[in-house]
């Protein structure tokens, strides 16, 4: 549901944007959705855009707003993202077009045409040659996560130690492998990250952008929206241009794995860390659960080896 709102940091910031842009005209609406951030829907001068305030201590999950921006804007110029307007510094805002339509549900995103859109763009960011001025590292995120969890007082998910070695092992097996190059990359996949508006899919929410695997992406959007077997075929079909192997299939179901160890650790750090109303415990738990499926799954220690190249 949308509601009006007043915040210190908001009226300052529809202050300076109105300067650039023109009068408000109307109320400034909330947006749902952002767990971690606020959005407003603001206008100005007889057009419509979206206020992006961040939340409180965001630094601390790895989060750099010039490579939000910088992707941002690539992901406009590459014709799937909202086009971006102007970055604050304080208050720190992104102002960006506002892009009609509703968020996906999975069951959208799992449809053929979806995956083989989904796929064609991300390959068009990775590919895109753009710089990031941030890395995202998911096996250093999930540590860095645990430690500042831990210093405020937080306990880890149960299963945590388990699942930071099995992280270990994914991680020795991909060293020197090929394919896994810096890329510009989202990083946050889910599916309340996609509008649809009829055919037309954009990608919003860019603020955990940095060079990465490109193959977090892909697992990252596959954990997220429950590809299952059939999709996760064709999935990096699309994005490469041939039916996968055994060693890209398994590289997938890995990355599955990192992805929700990824995001289980983000829940576990914004439950001592955010004031947005919201089950960040439950949502951790909820991760860990599905990780674990996959970590003990009879098949994994064959995924290792298929990817280290020795199966």
């Amino acid at each position: 549901m949308e509601g009006t709102v007043t915040i210190p940091e908001l009226t300052e910031a529809v202050a300076r944007v109105s300067a650039l842009l023109g009068p408000r005209e109307g109320p400034v609406i909330q947006l749902d959705g952002g767990i971690t951030n606020r959005n407003f829907r603001v206008t100005f001068g007889g057009t419509d855009y979206v206020l992006r305030l961040p939340g409180k201590r965001t630094d601390l999950l790895g989060i750099d707003r010039d490579a939000e921006r910088i992707a941002t804007k690539t992901g406009a110029k590459l014709g799937f993202a909202p086009r971006v307007v102007t970055l604050l510094d304080d208050p720190p805002c992104l102002v960006t077009t506002f892009v009609p339509g509703e968020s996906a549900e999975a069951a959208q995103l799992r449809s053929g045409d979806t995956i083989d859109k989904v796929a064609a763009d991300l390959r068009a960011l990775h590919e895109s040659g753009t710089e990031l001025p941030t890395t995202f590292d998911p096996f250093r995120l999930v540590e860095e996560y645990a430690a500042t969890a831990r210093k405020r007082g937080a306990e880890v998910p149960e299963g945590y130690d388990e699942a930071l070695e099995a992280a270990k092992a994914i991680e020795r097996a991909l060293k020197d492998q090929p394919g896994h190059d810096p890329v510009p990359a989202h990083n946050d996949l889910l599916p309340a990250n996609f509008l649809r508006d009829g055919s037309s899919i954009q990608l919003i929410d860019w603020e955990y952008a940095g060079m990465g695997d490109r193959w977090f992406d892909l697992g990252n959007f596959a954990a997220n929206n429950e590809l299952d077997d059939a999709d996760e075929a064709r999935f990096p079909e699309a994005y490469f241009g041939e039916p996968p192997d055994d060693r890209v299939l398994a590289t997938l179901k890995l990355f599955r794995f990192v992805s929700d160890f990824r995001e289980g650790m983000w829940g576990a750090v914004q439950s001592v860390l955010s004031d947005v109303e919201f089950d960040f415990r439950e949502y951790a738990e909820r991760h860990f659960k599905r990780l674990e499926s996959i970590r003990t799954d009879p098949r994994f220690a064959d995924w290792i080896e298929r990817v280290r190249g020795s199966a």
